[in-house]
């Protein structure tokens, strides 16, 4: 599916278009940045672990799969690699004796910490190049929309 439309004879980029790009520039950084400090034992597609795990609690494996869109198995091979890397562990749920919960460890946490800070800086460089209030209008709009679509699941 084309991600343009035309507009007055002319290409423009849909909405999906428009989210990826600054997406995935934010990805990239965060990977670049892991690379920077030393973290440098995983793929990006490793980053879905991190970008779905709850940090305070935990999470299923079942849970993050669903989250990431991708397989329970698909899922399970990315939180093996990280877990055998010491970035997570596999505790039981205190919920449900038979579940288990995947949470970060402390190196984990310090991926969490590094991707945090580059993320900062990406967003400050944003504002550099639009401006301090479009950067702020933007980030306004953005929670709007997310706090507007989590309510409809």
């Amino acid at each position: 599916m084309s991600e343009q439309q035309h507009v007055n004879g002319q290409h423009e980029r849909l909405m999906g278009a428009l989210l990826r790009v600054p997406f995935l520039t934010v990805v990239d950084a965060i990977y670049t940045g892991l690379i920077a400090e030393g973290f440098d034992d995983f793929s990006r597609a490793h980053l879905a672990v991190f970008r779905h795990i709850n940090e305070e609690t935990g999470s299923r494996l079942t849970e993050l799969a669903e989250d990431a869109q991708m397989t329970k198995q698909s899922m399970g091979y990315l939180v093996d690699h990280l877990e055998e890397r010491g970035y997570l562990e596999r505790v039981p749920d205190s919920e449900d004796g038979r579940a288990r919960l995947v949470r970060l460890t402390s190196r984990g946490q310090e991926v969490m910490s590094v991707a945090r800070r580059v993320v900062r800086g990406v967003e400050e460089e944003w504002a550099r190049l639009i401006g301090k209030r479009k950067m702020q209008q933007l980030r306004e709009a953005l929670k709007e929309l997310v706090t507007i679509l989590e309510s409809k699941k």
